[in-house]
């Protein structure tokens, strides 16, 4: 199954954003070739600039404490699983805990970094980091690869917390929802949502063998899922074909 996520506001679209960056990170910074932990850097920098945002803490944050309120709501309540519910609280407040403890925003720890600073200003420039223009980074390019992934483990430390927040934050949101075998006619569908409920996440998963990729748009009234199917060249087409596929709405 091929699962595809459609947030509905930009807050969590940005969480996305950033899980999909920490989780690349994560990727590149096990593996030992320089070339990987270049692109590793470079990933480093694209969560720096994503998680500059003003308000991106203090959102995570109310969150967090939003989320740890409702649960502990549910202590006692017949029919919760008490050893669970214990476990999520502990994950709330120890995420809370690490990112509250955060000095200012995603990265700040490493802006002061001159070395670094050097690379990013010119990594995004085709070639910017050759020999002849960051020769010290060349060096730490040819660096034993236990060194350079000590190193990149340490800066990434200073992100550790806001990636915390994120994996429970995400966890409990794609938690809430129930997947939903549904059919889509000639390749379409749509659903009303219910008044006075607000979904934050859309998820879709379809068979791998299908080959279809859907095209997700929504809001608070209305979401819509039309197939898609590439041609020859990559481009959609309509696949106008019955489909089943599962679909859950996470609040």
């Amino acid at each position: 199954m091929v699962l595809y996520e459609y947030p509905f506001h930009e807050g969590i679209r940005t969480m996305l954003r950033l899980e999909h960056l920490f989780e690349r990170l994560d990727l590149l910074a096990a593996r030992d070739a320089a070339v990987d932990h270049h692109f590793a850097l470079a990933t480093i920098f694209e969560i720096m600039d994503v998680g500059s945002r003003a308000d991106l803490k203090s959102d995570l944050l109310k969150e967090l404490d939003r989320h740890r309120l409702v649960l502990q709501g549910y202590r006692g309540h017949p029919g919760v699983d008490a050893p669970s519910l214990d476990q999520w609280l502990v994950r709330l407040e120890q995420a809370f805990a690490g990112l509250n403890a955060l000095q200012g925003k995603a990265g700040q720890a490493l802006a002061g970094n001159d070395w670094l600073m050097s690379i990013r200003s010119r990594i995004s420039i085709p070639g910017g980091t050759c020999a002849f223009d960051l020769p010290a980074y060349h060096a730490w390019q040819q660096r034993d690869p236990h060194l350079r992934r000590g190193d990149l483990g340490g800066w990434i430390a200073t992100l550790a917390p806001m990636a915390g927040a994120l994996r429970v934050l995400l966890g409990l949101l794609r938690d809430s929802g129930q997947a939903q075998r549904m059919i889509a006619p000639g390749g379409q569908y749509q659903q009303s949502l219910p008044q006075g409920k607000t979904y934050q996440l859309l998820r879709v998963q379809i068979g791998e063998a299908e080959g279809l990729v859907p095209e997700i748009s929504g809001h608070r009234l209305l979401v819509s899922v039309r197939f898609m199917r590439p041609d020859g060249e990559g481009r959609l087409r309509p696949a106008n074909t019955d489909t089943t596929f599962e679909l859950t709405l996470c609040a």
